[in-house]
This record gives C-alpha cells, sequence and structure tokens, in this order.
C-alpha cells in the first residue's frame, strides 16, 4: 500500500489506543502521530506506543517550542530516538497566542525569528554540543552521554506562507492540520519550495504530513456534528483563520462570527476539511491529499478512539 500514517490520539482510556497502536501497525500503517496540546504528554504516549510495537513509526504532531527548552526538548527527542530504535520523528511548533500567552503567560515575539533560533539551537543540541549567543537564547551545554543516537528529523508545523517557508529553508518536513488540498497545492508546496530553494535545495526528500480527518460511517449528520465540534476553536484561533481566509472560506468565516452562539460551523467548511462517509469517498478524500503534493498522508479519525467510527476507519483505510 502507498505510505499512510495515523493520528492516534488518546482519549478517556489510554489503554484503548496503545490497543490500536499495535492493530495499527499489523495492518501497515507507516507511522503513528500524536498531539500536544491540552491532554496527555507526547513523548509518554509515544513511548507506550514504542514499547507496544515493533516497526512503526512515532512523531510528534507537534509539540509547542515555547514550554521547553530547546536543550531539554533535545534530550527527550533523543531519548525517544534510542528507546524506540529510530523510529521517532520530531514535529514542533510555535502553538497560538491564547494557549501560550493567555494560558501560560508566555510571551512568543515574533513566531518566525523564535522557530528560526529554536531550531539552530535544537540542531546543535541533537548533535551533542551547543555554544550559542542569541536574542532568546544563551546556551553552553554539553551532551554527558558517551554515544549519542541518531538524531530524529525535524518537521515543523506550518499555516502561513512564510512559516512553510522557513520549514523548507531549516527542516526535514512539514506537518499540516486542517490545510484543505487546494491550499496546500497553490499556497503550502510553492512556499515550501522557495525556502528550499533558499537552502539550496529541492523538494526531493522533503516529508510533507497531512492529518486528514475522516470518519467511517453510516450516520454522517453525527460523525459531521462531531467534527463541527473540533472545529469551533480553531475558527477562534488567528493563525487558522488567516489560513482558512486564503483558501477561499472568508464568508464561512464571517458566517461563522456572525453567529451569536459561536458554535455554528458552516456546512461548506466542514465538508471541504474532512471526509465523512463511505469508504470510496474517504479513499478519494486522501488521494486528493497525494494529488496536492502530500508525501505522507495522516488517518485522523474524527474524535476520540471510543467513537463509534474510530476503529472502523483505521481499518478501511489500512485496507
Amino acid at each position: 500500500m502507498d505510505r499512510l500514517g495515523a493520528y492516534l490520539i488518546p482519549g478517556a482510556d489510554l489503554r484503548l489506543a496503545v490497543e490500536l497502536a499495535r492493530e495499527a501497525e499489523a495492518r501497515g500503517y507507516e507511522s503513528l502521530w500524536v498531539t500536544h496540546g491540552a491532554g496527555r504528554d507526547s513523548f509518554l504516549v509515544l513511548s507506550a506506543y514504542a514499547h507496544a510495537t515493533r516497526t512503526i513509526g512515532l512523531g510528534t504532531g507537534v509539540v509547542p517550542i515555547y514550554p521547553r527548552h530547546p536543550v531539554a526538548l533535545a534530550q527527550e527527542a533523543l531519548t525517544l530516538a534510542e528507546l524506540s530504535g529510530g523510529r521517532f520523528r520530531l514535529g514542533i511548533g510555535v502553538s497560538h497566542r491564547p494557549s501560550m500567552t493567555d494560558g501560560l503567560g508566555m510571551e512568543m515575539g515574533n513566531a518566525i525569528s523564535a522557530m528560526s533560533e529554536y531550531v539552530a539551537v535544537l540542531r546543535r543540541a541533537l548533535s551533542g554540543q551547543v555554544e550559542h549567543a542569541g536574542a532568546r537564547y544563551r546556551v553552553q551545554w554539553k551532551s554527558a552521554l558517551p554515544r549519542l543516537p541518531k538524531p530524529p528529523p525535524v518537521l515543523l508545523a506550518g499555516l502561513s506562507a512564510k512559516m512553510l517557508e522557513l520549514a523548507g529553508e531549516i527542516a526535514d518536513g512539514v506537518v499540516l492540520w486542517l490545510c484543505a488540498p487546494a491550499y496546500i497545492q497553490k499556497i503550502a508546496l510553492p512556499a515550501i519550495a522557495r525556502g528550499r530553494a533558499r537552502a539550496g535545495k529541492s523538494l526531493d526528500g522533503f516529508e510533507v504530513v497531512a492529518a486528514v480527518p475522516l470518519a467511517l460511517t453510516d450516520d454522517p449528520k453525527a460523525a459531521t456534528a462531531l467534527f463541527k465540534e473540533e472545529l469551533v476553536r480553531y475558527l477562534m484561533l488567528p493563525f487558522y483563520r488567516a489560513m482558512l481566509a486564503a483558501s477561499g472560506f472568508g464568508e464561512e468565516l464571517a458566517a461563522f462570527d456572525r453567529d451569536r452562539s459561536g458554535r455554528s460551523v458552516p456546512d461548506r467548511l466542514a465538508q471541504a476539511l474532512g471526509g465523512i462517509g463511505g469508504r470510496a469517498a474517504l479513499r478519494d478524500y486522501v488521494a486528493s491529499y497525494r494529488r496536492a503534493g502530500v508525501t505522507l498522508p495522516a488517518v485522523r479519525p474524527i474524535a476520540f478512539p471510543d467513537a463509534p467510527h474510530y476503529r472502523p476507519t483505521l481499518e478501511a483505510l489500512a485496507s
């Protein structure tokens, strides 16, 4: 089968997610990805998946950079790379001001420059030694380990053209979420290519991971309602709103804003951002991401593993 990843984000029961990790490996999925937001620690979840599996890849999609010093993140990443036998990929992102500044009291500053410096320190720390004096970090550090594992690939979360260009320039790949195939083809890939050109590189070997929201169900109305519940918080975040406006969803954003309840997600937006329905419809939706230039579509079943469509969705796309 074509390379296919899966987002496996635990819900109420972590043990169920670990069981599904084993099943995903048996069904031929290339890699498992987890988010790191207000839920569980992604490194610990992936550690559980690593112990339960043998060959499947493991990735953070993604870890926010501000709460972790880049040296501390490098230590965690190298530990998980060693524990998993080299299966780990490190996805990082700047997150959002409501989460970082309002929620954690951390000033983000300019997201592009912050990410650029962070990756510079992170890369050196992954190689075992850092000497750095910059705007945000001043570091003199050397690993005490006698032998370091091979550094994992570093992927950046990207929505805006500027962040995607930076990813192309300094990273090994990019992680996308809620980016419609047309946006990926017309805006994301050209921006990545510009960044690669600045670094004197082509797109060859550059990983484009896209989480693909899906639900195999004979009750599309119920699954769509679940998906709309998820979308509400993203439609309130400026970075996502800017990306969706650039994707041609300005009218849908305006309709969402006019709704006094603040929870009315237009049907056209939900239909464009997720695949819900029968097996053929889901496969066609995944194929549209491949045609757009995504190198690794990652099935992201809507909601959590206890949803009735969750396991059938993973099974259908792997078969």
